[in-house]
């Protein structure tokens, strides 16, 4: 029996319902306004098999240097025929000249790594109905107030903290969710967003001057949604997925980060402790 050609092209807003029904093949919790925010910010190309959405892949550019891969997925019902292989290629193709990240599962890191890619870092998915936090001590000086229309600059701090640019993806991100500030001594060190995702809501991204200033972030708002499902991904090394457990938001998962080229050079000072997303970084 002759295969039927597998072909790849640009993603489209009508295969969006083609892509949601992939994802939800796979028990992923995007639902179809996470898709559409993805797809806004980025760019896709699918893998038809008579004009069917069989796979997807997508990327998002963060200044002229860096891009991230992410929303890889390939319907279950085609396996071993190097679908997600071709998409991949074809990505990376499209993005030559950028250093890529991605997240990877254990699965995928083979093909990954085949790509290029190398291991650089740990992200923990820590997510249930949000604990009952403690009060929280604030040191000298310090508060924690609403997001405001002033506070879009914070995309420089943001920017800084990950090492590329997020102005575009901050902008995005801060129009779709509620945000809260921290500051110290009046000046802004830290913020947290709260936006819809999956689920229930994300608390996404976080960053902060340090890791004190993380928990009191996200205290504020494990604080408001107690009992309702809360997704967090934090980084390792940084001390927030053990707190988190402490805490009773129990790690779910871990993914590797990978990256194709140099990773992001992250200088002194704020730190991202909670990611955008795990397709965004």
């Amino acid at each position: 029996m002759v295969e039927r050609p597998i072909v790849l092209r640009d993603m489209k807003p009508e295969d969006l319902e083609a892509a949601i029904e992939l994802s939800q093949e796979q028990s992923w919790p995007h639902r179809a306004e996470d898709w559409q925010f993805f797809f806004e910010l980025g760019q896709g190309i699918v893998a038809t098999i008579d004009d069917r959405v069989v796979g997807t892949i997508m990327s998002w550019h963060f200044g002229s240097n860096y891009a991230t891969i992410g929303m890889v997925i390939v319907t279950s019902e085609i396996q071993k025929r190097g679908i997600g292989r071709k998409l991949m290629e074809a990505m990376v193709e499209r993005l030559d000249g950028r250093n890529i990240l991605l997240n990877a599962t254990q699965e995928g890191m083979p093909l990954y790594s085949s790509l290029g890619f190398v291991p650089c870092g740990i992200v923990h998915q820590h997510q249930g109905p949000a604990p009952t936090m403690p009060l929280v001590e604030l040191r000298d000086g310090e508060r924690v107030r609403p997001m405001g229309n002033a506070d879009f600059e914070l995309h420089a701090l943001y920017s800084k903290a990950s090492g590329m640019d997020r102005s575009v993806l901050f902008e995005a991100l801060a129009s779709d969710s509620s945000g809260v500030v921290l500051s110290r001594n009046h000046e802004p060190t830290g913020f947290a967003l709260l936006r819809r995702f999956g689920r229930g809501r994300a608390i996404a991204p976080i960053v902060a001057p340090d890791l004190e200033g993380a928990k009191v972030l996200t205290t504020h708002w494990l604080g408001a949604r107690a009992g309702r499902f809360c997704r967090i991904d934090v980084v390792e090394g940084l001390g927030m997925s053990r707190w988190l457990d402490e805490m009773g938001l129990p790690k779910v998962g871990t993914v590797t980060t990978m990256v194709r080229g140099t990773a992001p050079a992250v200088a002194e000072g704020p730190r991202v402790f909670g990611l955008a997303a795990q397709a965004l970084g």
